[in-house]
């Protein structure tokens, strides 16, 4: 493990050991299966929800001030952006032009979610702002913000994933079942408007191309994974270089609400340049 440290009276946020000598190496999104996690830990998403109320960094003491910058975030499988309530006021607290996604209930085509809304948030915020935007998602989000930081590249100046199976859909059995259903959801409800095999890791739509594309050195990445995540296998969520990989002690649902996981993002977006 890389070293650690203790920021603001939080939990401690650990760097990646995970090192790689390319910046970004391809995402294999073909990997999946079940994962051998603990679903029943997630319920202690509360306590990290208590903690949050709890920390200065909510209040926006110890963090550095945002630009007035636009930050887009995007719900998780299953989730709708009204979760994302506390990140929204949060980062419009220390400085940020928040967006919420728009793309309604996670659970539809994800090619067709970033066509036919993500993007036309995406391009709100580069109209309202007249600079360079930032993406954050959580989990099945941060594949969606991946995803379009590789088609908007010259417009996204960081892309940050919470707890997100970029790598590969392994996770716990409930979950892929639940995708399952979804997907075939999807299936019926589009018809010969989605391929074959959508929502799956083997599917050739744009969405899927634009997530084996590398990350271009102008935008700044950030994985954050936790080890104890119950809902997918945190190897899925790295990138494997330790410049980018954030480790942090909670659960996969409790990444919206940890102060650990808040201290980074503003630790980040302070960090990348929008012009």
């Amino acid at each position: 493990m890389g070293s650690s440290k203790t920021i603001s009276g939080t939990p401690k946020v650990s760097r990646s050991s995970t090192a790689n000598s390319s910046r970004n190496s391809h995402p294999s999104t073909q990997n999946s299966g079940e994962a051998s996690v603990s679903l029943w830990t997630e319920a202690l998403f509360a306590a990290e929800l208590v903690l949050l109320h709890a920390s200065p960094v909510f209040y926006g003491f110890g963090v550095p001030r945002g630009d007035g910058s636009g930050v887009i975030i995007i719900p998780g499988f299953l989730g709708t952006d009204a979760y994302l309530t506390e990140l929204h006021a949060w980062l419009e607290r220390i400085g940020y032009r928040p967006y919420f996604s728009g793309i309604g209930l996670n659970a539809d085509c994800p090619n067709l979610l970033a066509k036919w809304r993500l993007n036309k948030t995406i391009e709100k915020a580069l109209l309202e702002t007249e600079r360079k935007v930032h993406l954050i998602g959580h989990s099945l989000g941060g594949v969606l913000a991946r995803a379009a930081a590789a088609q908007w590249s010259t417009d996204v100046a960081s892309v940050t994933t919470l707890g997100a199976p970029f790598r590969g859909l392994v996770m716990h059995k409930a979950i892929l079942r639940a995708a399952e259903t979804v997907r075939m959801h999807i299936i019926e409800k589009h018809g010969r408007g989605v391929l074959p095999s959508c929502y799956t890791g083997r599917c050739t739509c744009d969405f899927l191309a634009s997530l084996q594309r590398k990350i271009p050195r102008s935008v700044l990445e950030t994985a954050v994974y936790t080890r104890n995540d119950g809902v997918v296998d945190w190897q899925c969520c790295i990138t494997r270089n330790s410049k980018y990989d954030f480790e942090v002690a909670g659960t996969h649902i409790g990444m919206a609400f940890n102060p650990s996981v808040y201290t980074i993002i503003a630790e980040r977006l302070a960090e990348a340049q929008c012009d």
